[in-house]
């Protein structure tokens, strides 16, 4: 079974899509959104399409990946002629430049190596996404007469915070040993960002930066190497969580469905150049307690294992890496999942579609 014809599934999507947002300010507009066939990008997707259908919102949607006929196959099943599919390598100008269409409405960019395997695997190809791909669509959407850019950043940026009696705020600018290899994707981060602020400046441009916590949901990637991934790959198999680690890292996690509702929310109502953190409180916990939720989800204990050489260069130092989403829950955004019902949701989904495939 395809994920799109679960019914949880369809719930979620059209959940989000009937929240109180300007949805409206989409209809008749053109949307590229880069890494369209990832975790976030893939629902954000399906919730325009289902908006497509459901309001007849009219809304164009520019597909951006590495293979049409990967996006072809994940999204044609809504028969929407609205979306259109563009094979691009995201740090190729000449590439980027070929994109037609005059006027581009809205730019989304989500691509981006987001797993350890990726960062230790292809660090130059991280860097160079979320800084040379991000240039590339910030100076086609300068081009083409954007109205609004938006980045989509990371927790990661903060790097470590000793304190873990304090949430990271936007304001909070934490420790990151820049000489070290897994440094490439938070200095990366900080560096798109300040990218964005430098298009603001120079070329008036409108962005606006998402830092997004841990993501998870059942549009995960097969080839995702995150912990929580690894944690529900294992689940659904019926094995026992391996936890790489002892567990202590203090982090905060946000299901796949409010990490998607809270880009629409910054894209329609945050304020030029800002930057807000996307995070539930409810969601906030120790590695060790999310590997154990996971368990006790599916009936199975959590095994202690230490992690391979390569494993260990993707990981992450950060000890303690949880976010204040004040700022963004100020201009009316709120998770509706908190983990218990998120990591039973994408189980659940992700084990009937397996089943039936």
């Amino acid at each position: 079974m395809e994920i799109f014809n679960n019914q949880e599934y369809l719930k979620l999507v059209q959940k989000t899509a009937n929240l109180n947002y300007d949805f409206a300010s989409l209809s008749g507009s053109r949307v590229l959104i880069t890494g369209a066939s990832g975790l976030i990008g893939s629902f954000l997707i399906d919730v325009i399409l289902y908006l497509n259908k459901s309001k007849n919102l009219n809304c164009n949607v520019i597909a951006v990946g590495r293979n049409t006929d990967k996006l072809s196959a994940r999204f044609s099943y809504s028969g929407d002629k609205n979306i259109c599919y563009i094979a691009c390598d995201v740090n190729d100008a000449q590439a980027v430049n070929a994109i037609p269409f005059n006027k581009i409405d809205y730019v989304i960019y989500l691509a981006s190596n987001t797993h350890p395997l990726a960062y230790s695997g292809y660090p130059v190809q991280t860097i160079l996404t979320n800084v040379l791909g991000l240039n590339n669509f910030l100076s086609l959407a300068k081009d083409k007469k954007n109205k609004r850019f938006l980045f989509a950043s990371s927790v990661e940026i903060y790097g470590d915070n000793p304190d873990d009696s304090v949430k990271n705020d936007e304001s909070f600018m934490g420790y990151i040993d820049c000489n070290t290899l897994r440094a490439g994707y938070p200095e990366s981060k900080r560096l798109g960002e300040a990218l964005c602020q430098a298009y603001i400046k120079q070329f008036d441009c409108d962005a606006v930066c998402a830092r997004l916590a841990r993501i998870y949901g059942p549009t995960v990637l097969k080839s995702d190497s995150k912990a929580s991934s690894q944690f529900i790959n294992r689940a659904l198999a019926g094995e026992d969580i391996v936890l790489k680690s002892e567990g202590n890292q203090y982090y905060s996690y946000v299901f796949v469905a409010d990490a998607v509702s809270a880009l629409f929310k910054i894209l329609f109502n945050g304020e030029k150049g800002q930057a807000y953190n996307v995070s539930n409180k409810n969601s906030d916990v120790h590695l060790k307690d999310l590997a154990a939720e996971i368990a006790k989800a599916v009936g199975k204990k959590v095994i202690f294992d230490l992690p391979s050489e390569e494993e260990r260069k993707g990981f992450s130092r950060a000890n303690n890496a949880v976010l204040n989403s004040a700022k963004l829950e100020a201009i009316g955004w709120n998770p509706s999942y908190d983990l218990n019902v998120g990591i039973n949701l994408t189980i659940n989904i992700l084990k009937e579609t397996q089943q039936k495939n």
